[in-house]
């Protein structure tokens, strides 16, 4: 008597996918984890540079020298919205000349924007 093979894969060839699966894998988190990382800095720091700007604008119409940042964020106001992207905090007060710090990018990171 013959005996007919089944098609299928077997248990070798099953694990040899899974071993290539999981080294793609390990090579390509770490690039996406990288580009995130560097997605969520150009977010934050254009978020800053948007801050900077209104500020300037609000300085030379008001003729002060700080201002606080509900003053510039609103439906009405210089700034639409400013929307966090990595649980970063902003400054509540911008001062005229002065770098903007934004501590807690991810929890981790601080950007600092000099306009």
């Amino acid at each position: 008597m013959s005996q007919r093979r089944q098609p299928g894969f077997t248990l070798v060839e099953i694990m040899i996918v899974v071993v290539i699966i999981g080294i793609l894998a390990a090579l390509a988190i770490p690039g996406f984890q990288k580009m995130r990382v560097a997605s969520q800095d150009k977010a934050v720091l254009n978020n800053a540079r948007q801050l900077a700007s209104a500020a300037e604008q609000y300085y030379h119409e008001s003729g002060v020298d700080y201002v606080d940042v509900v003053d510039l964020v609103g439906p009405t106001r210089y700034v639409k919205a400013l929307n966090s992207v990595a649980n970063e905090i902003y400054p509540t007060t911008l001062y005229a000349a002065t770098p903007i710090t934004i501590a807690g990018v991810a929890g981790a990171r601080t950007i600092t924007y000099s306009p």
